[in-house]
């Protein structure tokens, strides 16, 4: 959605997209990334997309202000286009009061242009959010009937259970484990064309708890 080359190149590569905004956040090559480095460019890479503010990005990270504003000024500078894509989402929901997914649906942002700074702030939240997280939950559900029209094709006899997020739990006949591996991975992986591949990982157990 942002486009961003820096963040398409980490996907499109396989690269961990943690390490890779850590490593340019800390200017040091990838291997040299600490966990501790990941784990930050991990808070990062999830919260400051979401409107995440310095005060906020300080108390996750245990951090002085200075230090996390120079974090999230430098992952600005290095992923501008995600910057862009925050401002733009915000003015144009500022301008027209509402926000939509990549599949067209529509949320009123009702406070975008409050008196109160505060109901603002949190209506720009809302809005950014709502453009990536009802993105994310468009695919699921394009993923989720194609899932079920290829197991039906296939004659497999797996059962949807449950949708969490972005993962899908099934239950499956032992004997076809395999099979049903391969149909859920296309599935999920051609639910939409996109700049970036989706991509899906397969886990089996014999309940969910083993898995987890």
């Amino acid at each position: 959605m942002a486009a961003d080359p820096g963040l398409k190149q980490a996907f499109a590569t396989g690269v961990d997209v943690h390490r890779s905004t850590a490593s340019l956040i800390f200017n040091i090559p990838l291997d040299e990334v600490s966990p501790e480095q990941r784990r930050i460019a991990k808070t990062i890479n999830f919260g400051v997309m979401y409107g995440m503010g310095t005060h906020s990005l300080a108390m996750d990270l245990n951090i002085a202000h200075a230090e996390a504003k120079q974090f999230i000024d430098q992952y600005f500078e290095r992923y501008s286009a995600v910057k862009a894509f925050v401002e733009s989402t915000r003015k144009s929901s500022e301008e027209i009061g509402y926000v939509t997914t990549l599949l067209g649906h529509v949320r009123t942002i009702t406070e975008i242009n409050s008196r109160s700074a505060v109901e603002r702030a949190k209506a720009q939240r809302i809005a950014v959010n709502t453009v990536i997280q009802g993105t994310a939950a468009d695919l699921v559900k394009l993923a989720m009937l194609r899932v079920e029209k290829l197991l039906t094709e296939r004659g497999l006899g797996a059962r949807l259970l449950l949708q969490i997020h972005d993962e899908l739990v099934f239950e499956v006949p032992i004997a076809e484990v395999e099979q049903t591996k391969v149909v859920v991975k296309e599935a999920m992986e051609g639910a939409a064309k996109l700049s970036i591949p989706l991509k899906t990982s397969i886990e089996v157990g014999a309940n969910w708890g083993e898995i987890h």
